[in-house]
């Protein structure tokens, strides 16, 4: 005698689980995009960290040789370079801010560890949750003012009354740039140290 395979169709309640088996498998599969995407967000925005970290490095040397060559054509030619001071000047603004929020995802940024190496895992977690997210709402108020200030200089079309004259928005505009990219990097580090905080506590 042939039995029929067990399956829903034959079970009163079989309607209703089968809803609910679509609802759970459709909840897990969108919970799977959105960390896939969540993922590739990530993924982008460490390639643009490490671009940026590209670019200061050619502007740093792109400074050292016109540093070297305005030196040399001081001291061999008598003729100095007067500009070179002021694009050396630029590039050092340059270079602090595209590099920020490679530096702090490195955690090389200077702190005082005295007190929070004397705390246990848990706690300097905790320490670092509270610093990143204060951290994270200086960097928006810098990110507001720095871009109400570009467009300012924008509109008006003021120059810096220096030897090259440059549109000041364009040295200006690489402050709220810079602190967007370390805005988002304190919120990525507020967010990794709170899981850690979390599961510190679980595991107590």
């Amino acid at each position: 005698m042939a039995f029929a395979p067990l399956t829903t169709e034959f079970i009163p309640w079989g309607s209703a689980a089968r809803k609910i088996i679509v609802a759970i498998g459709s909840k897990l599969a969108a919970t799977k995009a959105h960390i896939s995407f969540a993922k590739k967000l990530t993924n982008f925005f460490d390639r643009v960290m490490e671009l940026m970290t590209t670019v200061a490095g050619i502007l740093l040397i792109c400074a050292l040789l016109m540093v070297s060559v305005a030196i040399a054509s001081r001291y061999f030619l008598g003729r100095p370079i007067g500009w070179v001071v002021e694009i050396s000047e630029y590039i050092i603004l340059y270079v602090a801010f595209l590099v920020a929020a490679w530096v702090l995802k490195k955690e090389e940024h200077v702190k005082m560890d005295m007190v929070l190496n004397r705390l246990n895992p848990g706690a300097q977690s905790l320490l670092n949750v509270i610093t990143s997210a204060m951290s994270t709402v200086v960097c928006f108020i810098i990110i507001w003012y720095g871009a109400k200030v570009t467009r300012e200089l924008y509109q008006t079309g003021y120059f810096t009354p220096t030897l090259l004259e440059l549109p000041k928005f364009i040295i200006i505009g690489i402050i709220p740039l810079g602190s967007l990219l370390l805005f988002i990097q304190f919120v990525r580090r507020t967010y990794n140290y709170w899981k850690s905080w979390r599961a510190s506590r679980e595991s107590a």
